[in-house]
């Protein structure tokens, strides 16, 4: 009875973190349709001889932040880029095993780049480094990058555990 409380616990879990991820990658989609729009005005009201002022800045920004935000979701989906060609004969153990590995190193590189991208928003933040035009701080575009980065360990350790079952499970030839 407690392990069933337990599992069911585990799914719940799992399934909010599913959520937030997809919610998090459909933010990133409306950020990016804010950049566009930001560049559609700037575009016109170049035309006019009133461009939007910083549109390049907040450009930058805001396709930096809906490419981070991308990233937990392309994980969950094992969508990622990948060489189906070594490994379209392999057995659902082989592939399983693999996409094990590349769960675990997913993790570790966005935990790595977790530490480091929180240093450098430390850095940016404490030599208080702005926007030229705008005067925007840059650490502010880090906090988005920085929440991606740990959806993408969530969504890593989800992979990870969605493979390590795949790949104890019995196969009669493989």
């Amino acid at each position: 009875m407690r392990r069933q409380a337990g599992t069911r616990a585990a799914v719940s879990l799992k399934r909010l973190a599913e959520a937030v991820i997809t919610g998090w990658a459909l933010m990133g989609g409306v950020v990016l349709l804010l950049v566009v729009a930001v560049n559609m005005i700037s575009v016109v009201g170049g035309m006019f001889g009133t461009p939007f002022p910083g549109d390049f800045e907040l450009t930058e920004m805001g396709v930096a932040i809906a490419a981070f935000s991308f990233l937990p979701y392309c994980q969950l989906k094992d969508a990622n880029v990948t060489a189906d060609v070594f490994t379209s004969r392999a057995s659902a153990r082989v592939k399983a095993v693999l996409s094990l590995l590349a769960s675990v190193i997913a993790f570790g590189f966005s935990v790595l780049l977790l530490w480091r991208m929180y240093l450098g928003m430390e850095d940016q933040r404490l030599y208080d480094y702005t926007t030229t035009i705008l005067q925007i701080p840059h650490w502010l575009a880090f906090i988005p990058i920085l929440i991606s980065l740990g959806l993408v360990a969530v969504a890593a350790v989800i992979t990870l555990h969605n493979a390590a079952s795949t790949a104890l499970t019995r196969y009669p030839y493989g």
